[in-house]
């Protein structure tokens, strides 16, 4: 029996995307933990939308080797163990990227630990909301905290 903290985390896209990629890195890794249900993911409507958009683009399709039917099939198990969040309200930071406004929100409304992003820099730079209530983390750094609180 596993020894953990169960951590609610927000994940970008870039995220799955880059965990169903390749079965190697941090990203991958991520994935595995949800699967475990060693890391509790938080999920919204806008969300679980944005990440169909983005793996269900035909380039994508075929850099993962899946087919739509793969892809729903992923997202109804992402679905089916996430913990559900309605955003109520539109909180925006104003990120340089307007689709990432979504993942802030939905940090915010559920009170996640983590929003894990490979582009950090994008919730940072131009943004004009403080944020101080979860983390803002790449996958790498995410794992490096979580295996330092709970395979030690």
């Amino acid at each position: 029996m596993y020894n953990h903290i169960i951590m609610l985390v927000v994940l970008d896209t870039n995220v799955i995307f880059q965990g169903l990629d390749s079965d190697k890195g941090a990203s991958y890794k991520i994935l595995e933990l949800l699967g475990e249900r060693r890391v509790n993911l938080a999920l919204s409507y806008p969300v679980i939308c944005e990440y169909e958009d983005v793996l269900k683009r035909a380039p994508n399709l075929d850099r993962l080797c899946m087919t739509s039917k793969d892809i729903d099939d992923f997202l109804a198990f992402i679905a089916y163990t996430a913990y559900p969040f309605d955003p109520s309200f539109l909180m925006r930071p104003n990120l340089r990227d307007e689709a990432d406004n979504i993942f802030v929100e939905l940090a915010f409304v559920s009170n996640a630990d983590y929003l894990i992003t490979g582009n950090v820099r994008d919730f940072t730079v131009r943004n004009e909301l403080k944020i101080d209530s979860f983390q803002l983390v790449t996958p790498r750094d995410f794992i490096i905290s979580w295996r330092n609180k709970n395979e030690n």
